[in-house]
């Protein structure tokens, strides 16, 4: 016959017989106050489970911005790739060569004697997609770069000067006067 805890203290004489009845006292109070509703009990388990399934909610959440963010990166990419190749000029009888600087680096680019007025004009800009090169009209070139303006490499803008200021209006360049 298996003696409780207490009654094993008790024999010991770790406990006296007074600390043993207010124990039972406090015990049967708790009990009874838990079945009126009065103490709430703290269940941590629910707890742990509770805050553990707030966490999850949260890297979903986090997970599904990532993706959304991914998925929109590459519908922009997508938007762009489609505006440059069918937009863009082609440059099959291109003899002249322009440069321009792609971040710090000079890089060449061939084009007509009209591509290269336009380019100069601001009528023209050079966008880069994938490591190529591509002639574009300026409005291709303005849509791209309200999705990404990282794709538009060369993109001058039309100087209006007032010809009569211009102390240089009465002269003329010459035509094969290469920059």
């Amino acid at each position: 016959m298996a003696k409780s805890l207490m009654d094993q203290l008790l024999k010991a004489g770790l406990v006296d017989a007074h600390k043993v009845s207010s124990v039972n006292k406090e015990k049967k109070k708790q009990e009874k106050q838990q079945r009126k509703g009065q103490i709430e009990t703290v269940d941590e388990t629910k707890q742990n489970v509770q805050q553990a399934l707030a966490e999850k909610g949260e890297r979903d959440r986090q997970l599904n911005f990532e993706r959304d963010e991914q998925a929109r990166h590459k519908a922009i990419i997508a938007q762009i790739k489609q505006l440059i190749e069918t937009s863009q000029l082609s440059r099959e009888r291109a003899d002249i060569a322009y440069n321009f600087t792609d971040g710090t680096k000079i890089k060449k680019i061939f084009v007509t004697d009209s591509m290269l007025n336009q380019l100069s004009n601001g009528r023209l800009a050079i966008v880069k997609f994938e490591e190529q090169y591509s002639v574009v009209p300026k409005s291709v070139a303005e849509k791209i770069k309200l999705r990404d303006e990282k794709y538009v490499v060369v993109s001058n803008v039309l100087q209006q000067t007032d010809d009569a200021d211009d102390p240089y209006a009465e002269y003329k360049i010459p035509d094969d006067l290469m920059w």
